[in-house]
């Protein structure tokens, strides 16, 4: 979907809208740093005549115009986090071989996950969903590495929530200039994935070692 896609989604039909693409965006991606920031510009009232509509009654308050979408945004994406989580636990790597295509989740990206719970623990999880692009490869491999549900989704709600809220107000700040805020999180994301990778590199370089390591110890004995 274009970046004109989503924003004409949003601006269509406000709150449904962010609620449904940030469910979405917790398993695949739905540029979810885009519909916050540009949820949160639409609050501000700086895109007339686009508004925040919840339940046939518009929200003429900035303020509570904005509460609502973050909020959306946030519930949105925990419900996501924990479809993504199931899909991970009770699928596991069948699943994600047969189906990962379409989830965008290749073998790559769950070694960068691997890697990336392996660094931080389960720091992983709120820091995951908090950050740019990575946070759509977070919920499946939390459930296929078997992080316990009942910690999980605090945690995931944790990260949803400061995301959510903290790019909201990114939007409603800078309202109709709400585009150069996404513009820095692309590449601010793009930063992420890149230091995930050298992380990834690094533990398996250290792994294989470690191995080889051990193999030479067990032959010399």
């Amino acid at each position: 979907m274009a970046v004109a896609s989503f924003t004409s989604f949003v601006g269509d039909h406000s709150v449904y809208a962010v609620f449904l693409l940030m469910a979405l965006s917790a398993v695949v991606p739905a540029a979810s740093e885009l519909v916050m920031v540009y949820a949160g510009a639409l609050a501000s009232g700086a895109l007339a005549p686009a508004h925040v509509a919840l339940f046939g009654h518009t929200i003429s308050s900035p303020g509570w115009a904005y509460v609502t979408v973050a909020l959306a945004g946030a519930l949105g994406n925990t419900l996501g986090a924990a479809g993504g989580w199931a899909i991970g636990t009770y699928g596991g790597r069948p699943l994600l071989e047969r189906y990962g295509k379409w989830l965008h989740v290749t073998e790559k990206r769950v070694a960068r996950a691997e890697a990336w719970f392996q660094h931080f623990g389960r720091v992983a999880v709120p820091l995951g969903f908090a950050a740019p692009i990575i946070r759509s490869f977070v919920a499946i491999p939390a459930g296929l590495f078997r992080e316990p549900f009942a910690l999980f989704l605090p945690l995931a709600a944790l990260g949803s929530t400061a995301f959510c809220f903290g790019l909201a107000a990114g939007g409603w700040a800078l309202g109709a200039s709400y585009n150069s805020l996404h513009d820095a999180l692309t590449y601010v994301g793009i930063a992420l994935v890149a230091c995930l990778a050298v992380a990834a590199c690094f533990l398996w370089y250290r792994k294989r070692s470690s191995t080889i390591s051990r193999r030479a110890e067990d032959s010399a004995r």
